[in-house]
């Protein structure tokens, strides 16, 4: 929005030129967000506990998760609040990429904000059903992929860039549209599933956003995307906005969130952020990079689907408890330091992510 005032303005004055600049806007983008975060959350704590929208806890999980119990939740919203309008701000507004990703973010929000309603209403800790759950989160990836390859302007849109391994791109044709859906969706409910300690999920998501930032801003620079032998992707370089707005907002909402924390995102923020992170991945073609990145969600999801696969076929458990850092917790971990020792995790994948730039 602020960037077709800049234009306006640049006829008397030519110092509005700077807010051209991609560089100079995700600054803004990041201060944009941290701020109308760190303003609203106490405001949003106390409106959430006034209308008591606190958490549900299951009683299968940890026993020591039980104090938990009535923390405001859906503070995810707030997140999601402050990425829109940080990236409406400052992003190009006539770039397709910047809707699609506001829009997948916010609707896979929606699913996200309708479970946790269901759960803080209805005072059941399992929410939407899986199946329903499910469906919406399909509907809406399946749509996005569609879209994205019809509407696709050159083949390296819609090619699987293998890490690693210099000019050497796969042709995905159709099978594009199934590989991008099961990105958006799985990294969607990966994020979620990590989301089960104070601030666990958030500085992950912090770090990868920031990550993908980098190869948002290089993949839409055709000298720099030619220099490291990635795609060029004309108009992706405004997503650089999209991910500092998430770093911005991921930032504050970890000022309320760290242990002990005053407020969860809930299913609203995880579900939403956790798909804003696999449609960047496909807008950059770095799905497979994000794999690395984002390995703690990865192990996560892993953690219970061969939890699940192990009891079904021979009534035996691997991990004290599914997801991943319950295993840990019940295996003596205080809470901080599962959390502080995932983050560190991250903050190495993301430089290994990074470091595809340069091995090939």
């Amino acid at each position: 929005m602020l960037v077709w005032l800049s234009v306006l303005l640049e006829q008397f004055y030519r110092g509005f030129h700077v807010f051209q600049y991609i560089t100079l806007r995700s600054i803004l983008s990041v201060i944009t967000a941290l701020s109308m975060t760190l303003l609203l959350g106490p405001f949003l704590i106390r409106s959430l506990n006034h209308y008591q929208i606190g958490q549900a806890i299951r009683n299968d999980g940890p026993q020591s998760h039980l104090s938990k119990a009535g923390i405001p939740t859906m503070g995810g919203a707030l997140i999601l609040i402050a990425i829109t309008c940080s990236t409406l701000l400052w992003g190009n507004l006539s770039n397709r990429f910047i809707w699609i990703a506001l829009l997948i973010m916010l609707g896979f929000g929606t699913i996200g904000w309708l479970d946790d309603q269901r759960k803080i209403i209805y005072k059941n800790s399992k929410g939407l059903s899986a199946r329903t759950k499910f469906f919406w989160q399909s509907l809406l990836g399946l749509s996005c992929a569609a879209f994205l390859f019809f509407t696709a302007q050159t083949p390296a849109e819609t090619h699987l860039l293998i890490p690693f391994v210099k000019n050497w791109f796969l042709p995905l044709g159709y099978f594009y549209i199934l590989f991008v859906y099961l990105v958006i969706v799985g990294t969607s409910n990966a994020v979620n599933l990590t989301d089960g300690l104070d601030g666990l999920a958030i500085m992950p998501t912090v770090l990868v956003a920031a990550g993908l930032s980098v190869f948002a801003y290089l993949s839409g620079n055709a000298e720099f995307a030619r220099y490291l032998g990635i795609p060029f992707i004309s108009g992706v370089g405004e997503i650089t906005i999209f991910c500092a707005a998430i770093v911005g907002a991921g930032l504050g909402f970890l000022w309320f969130n760290t242990y002990p924390a005053q407020v969860f995102m809930g299913d609203v923020g995880a579900l939403g952020l956790g798909a804003a992170l696999g449609i960047i991945s496909v807008f950059v073609r770095q799905e497979l990079v994000l794999l690395i990145m984002g390995g703690v969600f990865v192990l996560e999801t892993l953690s219970v689907i061969l939890q699940v696969a192990s009891f079904k076929l021979t009534g035996k458990r691997i991990f004290r408890m599914a997801p991943l850092h319950h295993h840990f917790e019940l295996k003596g971990w205080p809470e901080p330091r599962v959390i502080v020792r995932f983050w560190i995790i991250t903050f190495v994948l993301v430089l290994c992510g990074l470091a595809t730039l340069k091995i090939r």
